[in-house]
């Protein structure tokens, strides 16, 4: 009878537990989809500077009544290039868009916006970075759904393509708009 050495057992069952666990971490919730602590509850407090001329917003514009997306993009920002598109889609059909421009320099910006087309009623900057951590920003672009009362309604960190507009946004756009 023929026995096994552990160095020639090891390895292969060192490799059948970890697919295993892969396995079953690849089938829980959805792996993109980061944790809000800011969903359900009132705007955070905005620290923001003007921007290029635009017309800014406060942290009451966000309780005023009307249901808005706030858009935290750079110029630097590959996907908030690639998720431009979307969002001129969307201020074309009336959705109101406030930007945060975050963490950019101004000439840049302001750049970005005259070859891609400006999506946002009201535009503002976070050169410093305060409000997107006080927003618990991952990174960008990430897009936040506020409720007319000022609650945020959903969070979505990443771009927004056109299956995401369809299957996440608009969704908790109308899911705003009932919290109203």
């Amino acid at each position: 009878m023929m026995t096994l050495r552990p160095m020639v057992v090891l390895p292969p069952l060192i490799f059948a537990a970890l697919a295993v666990l892969f396995y079953w971490g690849m089938g829980r919730d959805d792996p993109n989809a980061l944790p809000s602590t800011r969903e359900g509850g009132p705007v955070p407090g905005l620290t923001l500077t003007a921007f290029d001329g635009a017309t800014p917003f406060t942290r009451d514009d966000l309780a005023s009544g009307e249901v808005v997306l706030v858009n935290f993009w750079a110029s630097w920002c590959g996907p908030c290039r690639a998720e431009h598109p979307q969002l001129v889609a969307m201020a074309e059909e009336g959705i109101p868009i406030y930007g945060i421009n975050y963490k950019d320099e101004p000439a840049k910006a302001r750049n970005f916006l005259d070859e891609l087309g400006d999506p946002y009623d009201r535009l503002a900057a976070d050169p410093n970075g305060r409000t997107g951590l006080d927003w618990g920003l991952y990174g960008v672009p990430e897009t936040f759904v506020i409720a007319g009362d000022g609650t945020v309604i959903k969070r979505f960190a990443g771009p927004i393509t056109e299956g995401i507009l369809e299957a996440i946004i608009r969704p908790a756009i109308a899911k705003a708009e009932a919290h109203q």
